[in-house]
């Protein structure tokens, strides 16, 4: 239930969402001043929300910064989060815009930073019908001839969550030592090292997928566009996510 819901009500958190509600009530409302008023609050949220250099400075805030690993230190695994695979049909798939995350584990273990690759992720639809994220990777793996021992999948997870509570198991069966490198994205890094620590997970962050750029403000960051509308959904989600995780968390040990 929890995930159904979580599902569903992050949808009320996009920007998007918000903008057309409000240009829906201003079609609506009869009443000429709060019509208006309706419509200016649509519009400055629209403006908000696209603005390039705003979103710039919270992922700067937000992003974990890229890292540099101890060149005579091998971790025992790298827990490879979920996300990067898209559902193409039942049985197959493709690598999306978060791949990094696949492509950065992969030169871990070709470089010896690792001795195990840990992929996590089952099928996050609401209605899933047979496509699962780690099946279809082992067939994408196949080329790089990597030994069966040193792949490890967990398929049955859902979300961040499952990914971190189901490795765990799969990790300690294997009785792999601690610290494990945690790969994902450097938006979504935050709240699953928070995830780790409440699960009890010891791990060492290797964020990819950078967002956060460095360099000076240009005329191009207040233009409005698509792209930054869309890149808030990711944040927002991530904030409202780390929120709730860090209640939780608060109200399991005041109990």
């Amino acid at each position: 239930m929890y995930f159904i819901l979580s599902k569903l009500l992050i949808y009320f958190l996009y920007p998007l969402s918000w903008i057309i509600l409000l240009l829906v009530i201003s079609l609506i409302l009869k009443d000429k001043k709060y019509k208006y008023r309706t419509l200016i609050v649509a519009i400055v949220l629209l403006l908000v929300f696209s603005n390039g250099f705003l979103l710039k400075q919270v992922t700067k805030l937000w992003d974990i910064k890229p890292v540099t690993l101890q060149p005579d230190k091998t971790y025992s695994c790298a827990l490879v989060l979920g996300g990067y695979i898209s559902e193409y049909n039942k049985t197959t798939g493709y690598f999306n815009a978060a791949s990094d995350r696949f492509i950065q584990a992969i030169k871990l273990k070709e470089t010896g930073k690792t001795t195990h690759l840990l992929f996590t992720g089952g099928n996050a639809s609401l209605t899933p019908d047979g496509f699962i994220e780690g099946n279809w990777l082992k067939q994408e793996l196949q080329p790089f001839h990597f030994a069966d021992s040193t792949l490890l999948f967990e398929t049955q997870s859902r979300n961040t969550i499952e990914n971190i509570r189901f490795s765990k198991v799969i990790i300690q069966a294997k009785q792999l030592p601690p610290p494990y490198l945690l790969v994902t994205s450097a938006f979504h890094m935050r709240r699953a090292l928070l995830i780790c620590k409440k699960e009890g997970l010891q791990v060492t962050p290797f964020p990819c997928e950078l967002s956060a750029e460095e360099h000076q403000f240009s005329a191009d960051d207040i233009i409005p566009t698509a792209d930054t509308l869309s890149g808030w959904n990711s944040y927002l989600k991530e904030m409202i996510g780390y929120l709730v995780t860090s209640f939780k968390s608060t109200a399991s040990k005041s109990t």
